[in-house]
């Protein structure tokens, strides 16, 4: 019976492997839903090296199992095993396939990093840090002028790079919450809220120690530094709540800290400004009028005097 040629068995193989892990890797559900811009570019990136590692998994434990059946001891077989030197072409070419995959994927990677705005963060009018030097950018953030923007962290894509980002929000990140400030309308909020299809722009900064912003959903995650800006743009495409996890150990309660981001329709999001600007405006009336060490006496006790059942007039010879 004439033996079958190895590279006959090699495609074989090939032809089998092949589209079993590349339907495994489109085919995982193991990522949640997109919901910015920039996820499908991340989720294409993981869906090849899961399709790759797929592939590698079934070729190394199917020879395995392979080797385990073909040249298991029989009975009656005492004798010692073929005796193996090395084989030069083999070493090789294992050496060889995981060099090309890492500088392939390397190189890939890059492309998708730069697609989502990561090499030049600081690159918009809204981010020239990169251009300014440690002692200068000290100076500039402790004079008490405009802040320096981040040159680290992932900026405008390069479809909007020199463009202005359509909402600018500032996030805090402190043991253990994160802090949301709308430069733009004065609001502060413990979550974050966005509209759906708009360039976001979050100026990221720590208090304490190194934080991480994340939100899974978007595929997207940059630390917060104590005393050095980061920054984080992004294009959310689908309505919903995220959370928002810290992805940097901080502490203690560092599992606690979280928060979320709300996409609104654009619509939602308008009448959500509204609503919070006019809250915080009302609150600080009300926080101003109660002060007590800008009262009067009379004006201290005006909100009482009907439960005391005493009279203006009565109230005023009081305080005299």
């Amino acid at each position: 019976m004439q033996k079958v040629p190895v590279s006959l068995w090699t495609l074989l193989a090939g032809m089998i492997i092949s589209p079993i892990s590349i339907w495994i890797g489109q085919n995982h559900h193991l990522l949640p839903v997109q919901a910015s811009q920039q996820a499908p570019l991340v989720d294409g990136f993981f869906n090849i090296m899961f399709t790759i590692a797929v592939a590698l998994f079934l070729v190394v434990e199917g020879t395995i199992l392979i080797f385990l059946f073909m040249y298991r001891r029989r009975p009656g077989d005492n004798g010692d095993g073929t005796p193996v030197e090395g084989n030069l072409a083999l070493e090789i070419f294992w050496t060889a396939v995981p060099t090309v995959i890492v500088i392939v994927l390397g190189i890939y990677s890059v492309d998708i990093y730069n697609k989502m705005g990561g090499l030049e963060p600081g690159s918009h009018p809204h981010g020239q840090m990169a251009h300014v030097s440690g002692s200068a950018m000290a100076a500039t953030m402790n004079d008490g002028s405009e802040p320096v923007t981040a040159g680290i962290g992932i900026g405008a894509s390069p479809q909007t790079q020199g463009k202005p980002a359509d909402l600018v929000v500032d996030v805090k990140g402190i043991q253990f919450a994160w802090l949301f400030n709308y430069p733009q309308t004065g609001i502060a909020a413990g979550e974050l809220h966005v509209p759906v299809g708009a360039d976001v722009q979050l100026n990221l900064s720590a208090d304490d120690v190194i934080h991480s912003f994340w939100v899974p959903q978007f595929r997207l995650k940059q630390d917060a530094l104590p005393g050095i800006p980061t920054e984080l743009r992004f294009v959310a495409t689908k309505p919903g709540t995220y959370p928002i996890v810290c992805a940097e150990l901080c502490g203690g309660y560092h599992g606690s800290m979280r928060s979320q981001v709300v996409v609104h329709t654009q619509e939602d999001f308008d009448s959500w400004l509204t609503e919070n600007q006019i809250a915080q405006n009302q609150g600080q009336s009300q926080v101003v009028a109660v002060n007590p060490a800008n009262l009067s006496t009379p004006e201290f006790l005006a909100p009482y005097i009907n439960d005391m059942g005493v009279s203006t007039d009565t109230l005023s010879q009081i305080a005299k």
